[in-house]
């Protein structure tokens, strides 16, 4: 695709609903994933479910691993136009191998750690008291 993207209508994209034909939008950007219906690990009901509108929330919903984040870029064709994007935001759920690690800022960072820490040393404590006697 050129530097210069191709912007659709949101009634332009909501034609594209079916399987000749399905266009989908995740983070306003267009999709044209005909090709990919077949392909589709969750199957082609999933996406004609989103055709023709915006998936984002689905999209995330799942936690797409980074690979098929990188397998997107074949299917972009476009964005939406400015007039009709969506200003709601969506945190990335890339799922639980490629999540982003985040830090707990909270007390609860460090102590369920202790807890656990503190449990499996009296276990051991109380197995090796009473194996020595």
């Amino acid at each position: 695709m050129s530097n210069e993207q191709k912007v659709f209508r949101l009634t332009e994209i909501a034609e594209r609903k079916d399987a000749k034909s399905a266009w989908i939008i995740i983070h306003n950007n267009v999709y044209d994933v005909t090709k990919f219906l077949d392909e589709h690990p969750g199957g082609e009901e999933v996406l004609l479910e989103q055709a023709g509108k915006d998936g984002t929330e689905a999209f995330e919903d799942v936690g797409h691993s980074a690979d098929a984040r990188e397998l997107m870029k074949d299917y972009l064709i476009g964005q939406v136009h400015q007039d009709d994007r969506s200003d709601k935001s969506y945190k990335q759920n890339t799922g639980p191998t490629g999540r982003e690690q985040k830090s707990s800022g909270g007390w609860t960072g460090w102590l369920i750690p202790l807890g656990i820490a503190f449990a499996a040393a009296l276990a051991y404590r109380f197995l090796i008291a009473s194996s020595s006697n």
